[in-house]
């Protein structure tokens, strides 16, 4: 039981540009591929920056004022003034509209991380790199969602295979295990409070599962013991260091 990598949801065939790409023909490829932004890269195939589509009309040429008087027959949008404007936006390198310093993931990552890393910093794509940090990949907040959106029935098989039989040795039923739009309950009673605990930490684990309510109960509290041992070696070191 395990993560997903990023480099197994990624999309490899990445759409890119370069630096002094010009922004009309980043706005025609994401037009043509149908996506919201695409990476930049240097020589090395290394990521220097992001452009969204929002980074494009951020920069278009101002409107003209829609409450200013101007002669009915006037095209404004066609005058020389603003069509200069146009030509100089259009031409403008990408590079001085991306976003940068990139964020992006390695594909090695887990598929957790990266999901963390787009909420943390509030971006939609993330880049992949390989371990020279070269682009390799490209995965979106749709990728992740696929994932994080498992069926409630294919979570609740995996955390009884996984964690009750493979990693605690119980039967299939012996534990309560029911799914419920990614939350997960676990009911029933162990020999052990840290086998309640390993349950627990486990399932959260998962891919797919959002949160884990733990109603399990024990037999033995062996977290005590343990504190206890603790308790004992320490006093038993403080009195050897004295010898």
């Amino acid at each position: 039981m395990k993560h997903d990598k990023v480099g197994s949801l990624m999309t490899m065939d990445v759409v890119r540009a370069e630096y002094g790409t010009p922004a009309e023909e980043v706005a025609r490829l994401l037009a043509d591929h149908r996506i919201g932004g695409l990476p930049l890269v240097d020589q090395d195939d290394q990521v220097i920056g992001v452009v969204s589509a929002s980074d494009l009309t951020a920069h278009e040429p101002a409107t003209p004022d829609p409450h200013r008087s101007r002669n009915r027959f006037a095209f404004p949008e066609l005058s020389p003034a603003n069509r200069r404007r146009t030509a100089q936006a259009s031409v403008r390198p990408a590079g001085e509209l991306m976003s940068a310093p990139p964020v992006t993931a390695h594909a090695e990552d887990t598929i957790v991380v990266a999901a963390r890393t787009m909420a943390r910093r509030g971006v939609k794509r993330l880049p992949v790199l390989d371990e020279e940090d070269r682009l390799v990949g490209i995965v979106t907040r749709r990728d992740l969602l696929r994932v994080f959106l498992r069926p409630d029935a294919e979570i609740r098989e995996e955390v009884i295979e996984e964690v009750l039989v493979r990693a605690l040795w119980q039967t299939p039923r012996s534990i309560d295990v029911v799914s419920a739009e990614g939350v997960v309950t676990l009911a029933g009673r162990l020999e052990r409070r840290s086998e309640a605990e390993i349950a627990v930490a486990m399932t959260r684990q998962i891919d797919g599962v959002v949160a884990v309510v733990g109603e399990l109960t024990w037999r033995l509290d062996d977290t005590r013991e343990r504190s206890d041992e603790q308790v004992l070696h320490g006093v038993a070191d403080d009195r050897l260091r004295k010898l």
